[in-house]
């Protein structure tokens, strides 16, 4: 990991906690688990939350390897000024991940096939919790996935259980990820399918 990932990283949150969440981007271990779900094969459309500094990026790129559509959506625009630098083929939004829906219909896109979440959901309140997952879960495919992750130390945190019931309600299968313990913090993953309500196309 690059060191002036790791400094901007800690900049923004000093400015934002409560919207960065965390004081240093993820390692590449967990980046790849959690983008293990986006197919190498055909033209997927994945959509990415909270990319920060393009830890989650990288994997999903990786994985693409010049198919699909990338859609990071990323409402702190320094990051996402320095994601479309180093990301040209990324398609980066400027947007609150609450407004998916519209960010998608804006590109000719109803449903998505995989998205891959990097938000601080533990610093989110019950409302913005289910407001995010609203929009989430109404551009998921029927057979799109959703990951996520947490760390190990916040598990049990009431925000944290509080994420993992709303997951169960919204997501017919969930299942949690081995820890990620070269993570720093350890962390592990939630793996969503068959969204209960799924995307109208």
């Amino acid at each position: 990991m690059k060191v002036h990932d790791r400094v901007a990283f800690l900049h923004e949150f000093v400015r934002s906690p409560f919207t960065v969440g965390a004081i240093a981007p993820s390692g590449e271990p967990l980046a790849d688990l959690i983008a293990a779900p986006v197919p190498r094969e055909g033209d997927p459309l994945v959509v990415e939350l909270g990319p920060g500094t393009g830890a989650f990026t990288a994997a999903i790129q990786r994985r693409l390897d010049g198919r699909g559509h990338h859609l990071a959506v990323e409402v702190n625009e320094r990051f996402a000024q320095r994601l479309a630098t180093r990301y040209p083929q990324v398609d980066v939004a400027v947007a609150d991940a609450r407004d998916l829906r519209e960010v998608l219909a804006e590109r000719g896109h109803h449903c998505a096939d995989v998205i891959v979440s990097g938000l601080p959901w533990v610093a989110f309140d019950p409302s913005l919790q289910h407001d995010l997952l609203d929009a989430l879960t109404g551009v998921l495919g029927r057979h799109g996935v959703f990951t996520t992750f947490a760390y190990a130390h916040t598990r049990w945190a009431p925000p944290a259980r509080r994420l993992r019931r709303a997951l169960g309600g919204r997501f017919e299968e969930v299942v949690v990820s081995r820890m990620v313990w070269a993570n720093l913090p350890p962390a592990f993953v939630y793996f969503c399918r068959r969204p209960r309500v799924p995307a109208l196309v």
